[in-house]
């Protein structure tokens, strides 16, 4: 009569199945980054020029301010975490 006879059966414990899938980026997130997206390529189209306003103002300051704009809100989206009633500080 060996220990190894006398093994004990445990229940096995599962993890609980969770319907909803916990996703890095949210709704919003993606709708801000669509908008960042739009943003640069209205920059971009700014920034295209007839061959006689090269160096206008449209092309040459209203154009890179718009794209930088598009860039920036892009990190906003990126780093943007909505608020939830779950997170209050406590951990």
């Amino acid at each position: 009569m060996s220990k190894k006879n006398q093994v004990k059966n445990k229940p096995e414990v599962k993890a609980p199945v969770s319907s909803k899938i916990d996703m890095v980026f949210t709704r919003q997130n993606y709708i801000l980054t669509a908008i960042a997206f739009a943003v640069v390529i209205i920059g971009f189209l700014l920034m295209y020029a007839d061959k006689d306003e090269v160096y206008g103002f449209r092309s040459m300051t209203l154009a890179p301010i718009v794209v930088l704009l598009g860039f920036i809100i892009g990190v906003y989206a990126i780093m943007y975490k909505p608020k939830s009633d779950s997170d209050n500080g406590a951990d």
